[in-house]
């Protein structure tokens, strides 16, 4: 089962796979705009294709379908949704964002669709647009923003030692997902997995399970990249089909003072250096622009510690936060990056990735939630390694607090709070107990994935709710 999950994977994520598929064709018709054509194509071939092409085609399908859920409005919705501040919007102006890219927007059968967080993204992106919001709603600070520049600076006044563990937390997480009333036929079993702590000895140690709505449930091992709770649980005729599990955890915050000077030249030759160094496709790349951008930021720098902070303020500096994308409607996700020059958490870390590895400098990905007193979501980050330190963690989306104490100011650049759930040390990693169908999230693990036995059940049929507690 592992060898047929993974190459379903590949095929959808865009590496090379010697099928007959006439995947170019495909990428040619969608980038035109033809998406009826495509998928016209698509189930002509499913019909007439050997088992392994039909699933190809089969999750192409799927990934048009989920492109289509992500671009649900048309121009005159935009224009609804900006009247409030732009009650006189003309064509050119919006022309002109989307030429930007501060608009998100692309033509599917031959009309103008917008992204569906594409108005609260130009308010991100565009910064005129931004400063009318802010005259007209006042000025807002994120949850996230007011921790930063409220607790960090705490911690330092607190005697913080560099590599201790220190602001201890134990957390209690309730988490429930909810299938919609008959999103399957009454009597289907459906399969769940639900996001479960993942133990790690620096920053989450202890994880203890509270309960769990079904009787059977199956946790996975420690060693397990991705870590679920799995449950399973039938169908009832207008009733919702609800799984829930309830966990605490205790997590700790660490900080390195990481100086230049103590990284050791790396041990090339190792297994470990080859495979954090590794590329990765599609979204680990080293790619001409990805390994060209990377040396142009680093220039003629050679120490890791410095390359590692001059690309983390390039990215802080030049690659702003934005709603982003399902990360399955995306061929490659540092590339995206690039190219409409903004991110969320995660693909700010996928370029982070790909740019350091492209430099030898051994790095992985982490993920899970964050969950802060004043704000909660879901959250990806980074660990560099360095020779001689270790792991460090890094997290480019939180990036630089306006400080003037360097400490306060780079905490994320070579630390973390107390407020993480880790949940996954990797992406991309089969599930336990395997999915049979296409996950609907095939990078990240962090809202959970559900499936009966004829198909993926995709985001939009159920929802998922968290409920925290702090217990210290």
């Amino acid at each position: 089962m592992r060898g047929v999950i993974l190459l379903i994977l590949i095929v959808v994520t865009g590496a090379c796979l010697n099928l007959k598929v006439n995947k170019s064709e495909i990428e040619v018709l969608l980038k035109a705009g033809e998406f009826a054509k495509a998928e016209a194509i698509l189930k002509r071939n499913i019909e007439k294709s050997p088992w392994q092409e039909k699933q190809a085609h089969q999750i192409q399908l799927e990934t048009i379908d989920r492109i289509r859920k992500e671009f649900p409005y048309y121009r005159r919705d935009i224009e609804k949704q900006l009247e409030k501040y732009f009650p006189n919007i003309s064509d050119a102006q919006l022309d002109e964002w989307e030429a930007a890219k501060q608009l998100e927007m692309r033509v599917i059968d031959g009309e103008k669709r917008y992204f569906k967080r594409s108005v609260s993204n130009l308010f991100r992106l565009n910064t005129e647009a931004k400063k009318l919001k802010e005259s007209v709603d006042g000025k807002r600070i994120s949850g996230s923003e007011k921790f930063q520049q409220t607790a960090i600076p705490g911690y330092f006044g607190n005697g913080l030692q560099p590599g201790k563990s220190f602001d201890s937390r134990t957390i209690k997480v309730n988490y429930t997902i909810t299938l919609k009333a008959n999103a399957v036929s009454a009597g289907e079993m459906v399969r769940c997995w639900l996001p479960y702590p993942r133990i790690n000895r620096e920053r989450l140690p202890e994880v203890t399970l509270i309960d769990a709505s079904q009787e059977e449930y199956i946790i996975a091992p420690e060693e397990t990249m991705q870590r679920t709770v799995y449950m399973e649980k039938q169908a009832v005729n207008n009733e919702e089909t609800v799984f829930n599990v309830s966990y605490s955890f205790k997590s700790v915050a660490q900080w390195f003072d990481v100086k230049p000077e103590q990284a050791r030249p790396y041990k090339k030759s190792t297994e470990f250096y080859k495979k954090f160094t590794a590329e990765r496709l599609p979204n680990i790349t080293f790619s001409k622009r990805i390994s060209s951008t990377a040396k142009q930021i680093v220039g003629a720098e050679t120490n890791p510690v410095k390359q590692v902070e001059l690309l983390f303020y390039w990215i802080d500096k030049n690659i702003p936060w934005a709603g982003a994308l399902e990360y399955s409607t995306m061929d490659c996700i540092p590339k995206y990056v690039l190219e409409n020059g903004h991110g969320d958490c995660g693909m700010k870390t996928f370029l982070l990735l790909s740019m350091t590895r492209s430099l030898g400098i051994p790095c992985k990905w982490q993920s899970g939630w964050y969950l802060l007193p004043e704000e909660k979501n879901l959250h990806d980050w980074a660990e560099v390694y360095y020779e001689g330190i270790g792991w460090v963690p890094v997290d480019p989306s939180f990036g630089l607090i306006d400080s003037e104490d360097q400490r306060v100011k780079k905490f994320y650049l070579n630390g973390l709070d107390s407020y993480r759930l880790i949940i996954n040390d990797d992406y991309s990693q089969e599930l336990y107990p395997p999915k049979k169908h296409y996950r609907s999230e095939p990078y990240d693990f962090q809202r959970g994935e559900l499936e009966w036995d004829g198909g993926n059940l995709y985001f939009d049929s159920w929802s998922y709710k968290m409920q925290v507690e702090y217990l210290d």
